[in-house]
């Protein structure tokens, strides 16, 4: 009996709804001998209560102590056999570890002989209805205390706890024929061998092995072999550095020569981005799964060192998929995403991410994680590095189970792993994979663990590889013989060093061999644009009107909107009256075009629904019928492609990543994320710096996902003002001191060679072509707009349908067209500015008079910068002072930009003098009055036309 270990916990009911009373759970247990049936007493005081009653109630009583009493903390985890995997070595007093420990529940030696008639909620007899006592322990204990542990019991749904203690507590489950054996061996060779072969090549590089946890890989293939079983024929992976060349070359089959030249130093990279060390990149493949014998299309999304920053990635581009298959249940296509322990623990992403799982319009019906318990974060230990008694504990949030399982019992993980991927496919919810195993290098080859972990290293040194182990039992038993595992250590050392030898012959390194999501059809043949043109923006007037007409109304009959709705509604209807838009009409207008051409819309965000400043209005309430809504958007034209528009969770990180994922899997998509203001921004900042900003150069990976940013100062403080102009514009990759060749196609061109298009629009109209133009170029690039809040109700900011028809286009830089214009020659200042300050900076010279000695032109275009259009502005008024207005702060918004390309195009023969507010610490001031007072100061210095006199520049 010492070594009796049982779990309490699963021996009761396992939902709310079985918790109500005893009388309720009819588990009275008989004695099979002869007389009446066995009671014992009740340490509880429940007079004929069974044993497993006892224990249940003894858990309800103390609620405090449910955590400490499952199995899993003293299931037998850990392969060095050092640390206990929840960080507590206390084994919790119920639990039945030894024979005076009977007595708790006021048992005795004698009473583990006797027998008991099972209730129907446990699957541990099988096809028996009684078992002894101590039969009983026996079985549990071999379930739940082994090397598997299980979480589950804080789910509430019947059903699916009851499924998976069907899984686990049926005697024979985890048997295996001898085929399945011989392919788990196989599958562990090559992924050990695989291992091998690097560090004998490239000992001092770093390359992130997987020793240590070589399981993972026939664990993986295990995942995809049960899910192409259940129908999935799309599976689409996220993972961190450790273990990722061995997943691109055993899971998704990547060329083995790909992979080795890797590693040549004297690898010459193709023209075509920065590029990325080799264990960030991803892969996408097709081919046939061996072991279903069914077609399967395998995706690793590439990422950056940021770890974790993939995981909403993933899930929107799995979103994606299954949204343009119409897959809306997840049976074709799921994700995987694989951790490590101190990353899964320690990320915030990974809370958002699980909290997306199960929204509308961002669930992906369910995904499975394995996380690679490495018990050690870089050099910290997991008692410095989580608070929670598991790294996995994040995910019990939405109710996912955790199988906690060994890594050096290979069995026991496959068996886990197929139960999991059937459990995805079975109720499309998240599970996690636990793999307990440990790290047998340093962090990277070059690293030395010693230093900080002497006696955990000490113990892996001594530590007999997965592999070994694992031969040897098959051996053993008969199996395979020792020469077959030879053979096939062989077989496989002979196909790396045959793709080794055709490495050699590789001279250039292709980074578009490594895409991980291509778009067939879109670029030509080698990858490149098919023109670098750009039709037309405008559409025809009648397109115009019936958009108006549908924004303006409800199409479904007996449905109440609000009467304040009603008034906005007017007002849409008087506008498309008089051929006139607002903001919120010429994006309406803007999306319903493109869904009319078939490209799919899709604006997520907080509060988009709306709009953070009631402008938008995109789904209407019924008044009177609880959820009921419309989205008028849906109701254009009969054959129109899909809308989408989606009230986020409240997080930018992991909606920014996964909109990001959206966008990747098609370029026939109008992707948007809305900022609630544009400074918040910054807690996304990690995927526009890893993702957005850099994703072509060092992944070939177009993408022209759009940020809407609301921006401007208008005396509302330091958080709700500024979305940051010079952090993106810094990040811009045109060079500040290249004199550009105008060609013909200068401004595609211009367009293609940029990481990202930087706009902050100052009409409806451009803001309508410049959405528009994002869908019709022939390429794709991110988009990052400003755009404004004040004037989406501005009665100077509306456009004329003249400036959207057909043949009318986005206007990079909008030129003067009043007085100073006709006769440019008389104009003593030349004023550029960009976005609202516009309409600031026109009230003011209106009231001074000053129309015909200042002209006031606006960069539409940030980046990449206009040379040419500023050039011919510059040129017509050759007299003027050139002078740049921004409402930011000099060290903020975009002077520091465009100051020396300026100079570039004036060949710094001109000055450009900023005028604006002085250089400061926040972005905005929260006093109302001391807005309005640096307001008034920077435009008296704008039409101050002796401001700069005498002044150098």
């Amino acid at each position: 009996m010492s070594q009796l270990r049982l779990l309490p916990s699963r021996l009761g009911p396992q939902a709310t709804r079985l918790l109500s009373a005893r009388d309720a759970l009819g588990l009275s247990w008989r004695s099979r001998s002869s007389g009446p049936p066995a009671t014992f007493p009740s340490s509880r005081g429940g007079g004929g209560a069974s044993y497993m009653e006892e224990m249940y109630f003894a858990w309800l009583e103390n609620p405090r102590s449910v955590h400490k009493i499952r199995g899993h903390h003293v299931a037998q985890l850990d392969p060095l056999g050092i640390l206990d995997a929840d960080l507590d070595s206390f084994v919790p007093s119920d639990l039945i570890t030894t024979i005076d420990k009977l007595a708790f529940y006021d048992l005795q030696e004698a009473d583990l002989d006797k027998e008991f008639q099972l209730p129907t909620t446990t699957f541990i007899g099988g096809s028996e209805s009684t078992l002894s006592l101590r039969e009983i322990i026996r079985r549990l204990e071999s379930t739940y205390c082994q090397h598997i542990g299980l979480e589950f019991m804080f789910i509430n749904d019947v059903e699916q706890c009851q499924w998976i203690r069907q899984k686990f507590e049926t005697p024979g489950v985890m048997r295996f024929s001898s085929e399945e054996k011989r392919t788990l061996l196989a599958r562990l060779v090559r992924s050990m061998r695989f291992e091998d072969f690097l560090a004998r090549k490239w000992s001092s590089e770093k390359r992130f092995g997987l020793e240590g946890c070589e399981v993972m890989i026939p664990a993986l293939k295990t995942i995809i072999d049960k899910s192409s079983e259940m129908g999935i024929e799309n599976v689409i992976l996220g993972m961190p550095h450790r273990g990722r060349l061995n997943v691109l070359a055993n899971v998704i089959r990547k060329d083995l020569e790909q992979i080795f030249c890797q590693f040549d130093p004297k690898l010459e990279a193709a023209d075509e981005g920065s590029g990325d060390v080799k264990y960030h990149l991803g892969m996408y493949h097709e081919r046939i799964n061996r072991v279903t014998n069914r077609n399967i299309t395998l995706s690793l999304v590439a990422n950056p060192s940021h770890l974790e920053a993939v995981d909403p990635v993933v899930q929107g581009k799995t979103k994606a998929e299954q949204f343009y298959r119409g897959d809306t249940h997840g049976k074709k296509v799921m994700s995987i995403l694989v951790h490590g322990d101190a990353a899964f623990a320690g990320q915030g992403v990974v809370y958002e991410t699980f909290h997306l799982s199960d929204l509308p319009s961002y669930t992906t019906n369910g995904t499975v994680h394995v996380v690679v318990n490495n018990q050690i974060g870089f050099t910290t230990d997991p008692r410095m590095a989580r608070s929670s008694p598991y790294p996995t504990d994040v995910a019990r949030v939405v109710n996912a189970p955790i199988f906690h399982v060994n890594a050096d019992d290979p069995e026991a993980v496959i068996y886990v792993c197929s139960v999991a991927a059937e459990w995805r496919n079975t109720f499309n919810k998240d599970v996690v994979v636990d793999l307990v195993c440990y790290r047998r290098r340093g962090h990277n080859e070059m690293d030395e663990p010693m230093f900080t972990q002497p006696l955990m290293y000490k113990q892996i040194h001594r530590q007999v590889p997965v592999l070994k182990k694992y031969a040897d039992k098959l051996i053993a038993e008969g199996t395979v013989t020792l020469q077959e595992f030879e053979e096939e250590i062989a077989k496989y050392d002979r196909i790396c060093e045959e793709a080794y030898g055709r490495s050699k012959d590789k001279k250039i390194l292709h980074i578009k061999h490594w895409l991980d999501s291509p778009w067939p059809g879109f670029f030509n043949v080698d990858g490149e644009p098919k023109s670098m043109t750009c039709p037309a923006t405008g559409i025809p007037e009648d397109v115009l009107t019936h958009i108006g007409n549908v924004a303006s109304s409800v199409p479904l009959e007996d449905f109440k909107i609000h009467t304040g709705l009603s008034r906005i509604l007017r007002g849409r209807a008087d506008m498309t009256r008089n051929r006139a838009v607002d903001w919120a009409l010429a994006e309406y207008m803007a999306f319903g075009s493109l869904l009319k051409e078939g490209t799919h819309v899709r604006l997520s965000g907080q509060d988009v629904e709306r709009g953070t400043f009631s402008h938008r209005h995109h789904v209407l309430h019924d008044q009177e019928v609880d959820r009921r809504t419309c989205v008028p958007m849906n109701h254009l034209w009969p054959d129109q492609a899909p809308y989408t528009v989606c009230n986020s969770s409240l997080s930018e990180y992991g909606v920014l990543g996964f909109e990001l994922g959206y966008a990747m899997a098609s370029p026939n998509a109008l992707v948007l994320w809305e900022a609630q203001f544009g400074d918040f921004h910054n807690t996304a900042q990690c995927i526009i710096d890893q993702f957005i900003s850099t994703g072509q150069a060092k992944w070939v990976r177009h993408n022209g996902i759009v940020l809407l940013l609301p921006h401007g100062m208008e005396g509302m403080g330091p958080e709700h003002s500024s979305a940051r102009p010079e952090r993106f514009l810094q990040m811009s990759n045109d060079d500040s001191d290249a004199y550009p060749a105008f060609t013909e196609d200068f401004e595609v061109r211009q367009l293609y060679d940029c990481n990202w298009i930087v706009v902050n629009c100052s009409t409806p109209a451009n803001y309508f072509h410049v959405l528009r133009r994002q869908i019709l170029l022939p390429f794709r690039k991110p988009l990052i707009i400003f755009t404004p809040k004040s004037l989406l109700r501005h009665p100077e900011a509306k456009s004329s349908f003249d400036q959207m028809v057909s043949g009318t286009n986005f206007q990079r830089v909008i030129p003067e067209d009043g007085a100073a214009a006709r006769a440019p020659e008389q104009v003593r200042r030349l004023v550029f500015c960009t976005g609202k300050v516009y309409y600031d900076l026109v009230r003011e010279r209106s009231s001074q008079g000053l129309e015909e000695q200042v002209a006031i032109t606006r960069l539409e275009q940030i980046s990449p910068f206009p040379f040419d259009l500023v050039k011919q502005e510059a040129e017509k008024y050759p007299g003027a002072e050139l002078a740049w207005c921004q409402e930011e702060h000099k060290n903020m918004g975009y002077y520091d930009y465009i100051s020396p390309r300026f100079m570039t195009i004036l060949s710094r023969a001109r000055p450009i003098w900023y005028v604006g507010r002085d250089p400061a610490a926040a972005p905005a001031t929260g006093n109302r009055n001391t807005h309005l007072v640096s307001l008034k100061k920077f435009l008296d210095t704008a039409f101050n036309l002796q401001a700069f006199e005498g002044k150098t520049f």
